[in-house]
Formats: structure tokens, sequence, C-alpha cells
């Protein structure tokens, strides 16, 4: 147990500079947590306005209000015959490729889909073989950017063959073949999907919870901040200090 004398000799001590500090960064902290809450809020509203339009809208009506990049698709149509090669996509230390390939809807532009990795053959001279539905088929995915890296551009001698390797995708490569091609590629929800190789996305890492990860974060450093300004002014003083009257 601790000495009731040594407890009295804890004194509050204003130190201004301490105090400021904590004063400033505070609001700062408490600032950020509330933000990370409102953005949490807000992509769950987008979400669910989202998923509603899925199940709602035809491709067609999607289009017309804009798509963007998280957004989930709901589309019937056909796979067509041109595909590109992703290449240097490694799963499990295996390297592959990720499959897109042209899909044409029933009504409305045409979109690449991006169908999953395919391990690649062991000789780099050969290519995995593509099959494809036959037929009209419905896909379910989330819409993404064209797979262009800011730094590392494909500058590779395109082939006359399909399937075509390709380091990066742009989607003006992609309007060189069909010119009618949508600004973003779908990515198939799961294997399950008609055409689907190996479609274990990473999940999305600016969804919800990610911002109430972010929110806890923020409010765990300000909590953490207050409790040090009160033990660093909250010292433990001598008897000569108590008695000091000068």
């Amino acid at each position: 147990m601790s000495d009731p004398a040594d407890q009295s000799r804890r004194q509050w001590h204003f130190d201004w500079r301490l105090l400021l500090f904590s004063g400033l960064f505070l609001p700062l902290l408490i600032g950020l947590g509330v933000w990370q809450l409102e953005r949490a809020q807000e992509k769950k509203t987008q979400l669910a306005q989202w998923q509603q339009e899925a199940g709602s809208l035809s491709w067609v009506e999607l289009e017309a209000a804009g798509l963007e990049a998280g957004q989930p698709v709901t589309i019937s149509g056909r796979y067509g015959e041109t595909s590109w090669l992703l290449d240097n996509r490694t799963r499990d230390g295996a390297p592959g490729y990720e499959v897109l390939t042209l899909f044409f809807p029933e009504q409305g532009r045409s979109v690449v889909v991006n169908r999953g990795w395919l391990q690649a053959p062991r000789r780099r001279d050969e290519l995995p073989e593509i099959s494809r539905p036959n037929g009209d088929v419905r896909l379910q995915g989330r819409l993404s950017d064209f797979p262009e890296p800011p730094v590392l551009k494909d500058v590779s001698r395109e082939s006359d063959e399909w399937p075509r390797r390709t380091q990066s995708l742009s989607h003006q490569q992609a309007q060189e073949v069909q010119a009618d091609v949508a600004g973003l590629v779908l990515r198939l929800s799961g294997p399950e999907q008609p055409g689907a190789y190996r479609a274990d996305w990473a999940p999305d890492m600016m969804g919800p919870q990610t911002h109430y990860g972010y929110a806890l974060q923020w409010f765990s450093l300000a909590a953490a901040l207050v409790i040090l300004t009160v033990v660093a002014s909250y010292r433990k003083t001598g008897a000569n200090d108590d008695n000091d009257n000068g």
C-alpha cells in the first residue's frame, strides 16, 4: 500500500507549454475521429444505395446514372472472344495471369470483365488455354479501375493473336479493340460466377469497417494524450516544497 504522506506530496503543477500542446492536438485528434465516423456512415449509405440500384436498374440505367469504382453491378449478356492476360500476377507463390475478357451486355456499352487468376504454364513461351461459357450469362461483381499502374507501362509489342499477354491494360488500349467499351472493369464477385477463374480478391480496404477502425485509433490517441497530460502535470513534490512559503 502507498504511504498517505507520500500521496499528499503530489500536487498539480501548471505547465502552460504542456497544456498548450494538449489543447492544440486534442481537438485535432477528436475531429479526425469524428470525421472517420462520418465517412463510415457515408460509405454505408452509398453501399446501400448501390446494392439497391444493382438489383433494380439495368446496365444502361447504371451507365446513365454514372459508374463509380466499387459499385456492385449485375449484368446479363455474353462473353466475347477477346481476352487479355495480365502478366506478373502470383497466388501462393505461383506465377500466373489475371484473365480480362470483353463482355457484351444485352443492352449498353461493352465492358471488360476481370475473371480472376489463372496459373501460367511452366514454359514462358506458352500461354494458358482460355475458355468461356457459351450463350447468355448473368454476372455479378464490382466495378474497378483499369489495371494501369502509375509507373509501370506496357511497352511490349502487341500481337495480333488472342489471348494477348500484357503488363497493364488502360481504357485507351481496350478502346483500340472495342471503341464503345466502358471506362471501368467489372471484377467478378467470386469463383461461382459464370466464366470465373480464381476470383479471390482482397477485401475492400476502404469499406465502413475500415473507417470505424481509423476512428477508434484517433479516439485512442486523444484519450492517451489526456492521460499523459494529467500524469505529467500531477507531480510529486518534496516535504520542503510543501512547507516552503518563500
